[in-house]
């Protein structure tokens, strides 16, 4: 008979990072590999680390990540268009996997353009911490949005303009339903596991949302529904 074990044994707790997966694009050899070392650290599996467009969206093409953390300026004195065309490209590429723009660039606009680039979060390397960096990669994972409390301002101040400009078509009640699902954060798999719905089906929905809404990207059809007040289960 085995003996039952004491209430002093100490049980490992499980690692929050098993089973995540997420791919890098960072120009900086030592805080590519200090960014690698740290997820490690916590379970999290590190399935490419690169510092050119090309050879990373190869790597993803090959093995799909959970979260894609991409830095903006990919060349010394360059300029930031080069990483929001690479989140640009991912995104196209590959819309399940979400994006974490992780970046030491600041300037007026720059959060609005990743997320519209299909960013799913914006970070500030030179003010994020570790456990805030683990905590937004797990949260992605979990298919949540992370928006930054400036874009949160930006979008208030835009989402009045925007209603004006794109009134709210007539949308079924299947539409609805999917929308506010997208404006949560929610990939296509979850939304048809959520609504009980294939996979194809909430394809076709999208497909009509963007013709309806008049977006050009998950990211604003994402932020249209939450300016609607979808993510709080209702219209405004």
């Amino acid at each position: 008979m085995t003996d039952a074990p004491s209430q002093n044994t100490l049980v490992a707790p499980r690692n929050e990072g098993a089973g995540l997966r997420v791919a890098l694009l960072e120009d900086e050899p030592l805080f590519r590999d200090m960014l690698a070392d740290v997820l490690a650290s916590e379970g999290i599996e590190v399935l490419t680390r690169d510092a050119q467009v090309e050879p990373f969206l190869y790597a993803v093409d090959r093995a799909p990540p959970d979260v894609a953390i991409v830095d903006l300026r990919l060349e010394r004195d360059g300029d930031v268009e080069a990483g929001l065309a690479a989140v640009r490209a991912l995104h196209a590429r590959h819309p399940a996997v979400r994006l974490l723009v992780l970046s030491g660039v600041h300037g007026p606009g720059l959060e609005a353009r990743c997320l519209a680039a299909g960013a799913s979060a914006y970070l500030c390397k030179l003010e994020v911490g570790r456990d805030a960096l683990l905590q937004v990669v797990r949260a992605l994972a979990r298919g949540e949005q992370q928006l930054p409390p400036s874009f949160g301002e930006l979008r208030q101040a835009h989402a009045a303009e925007r209603a004006r400009a794109h009134p709210l078509p007539h949308l079924t009640p299947r539409e609805l339903e999917v929308l506010r699902h997208v404006a949560l954060g929610m990939d296509n798999l979850k939304i048809s596991a959520h609504l009980g719905i294939t996979e194809r089906t909430v394809k076709a929905h999208i497909g009509a949302l963007y013709a309806k809404l008049g977006v050009e990207n998950r990211a604003e059809m994402a932020l249209r529904g939450a300016e609607l007040g979808l993510q709080r289960g209702g219209t405004q």
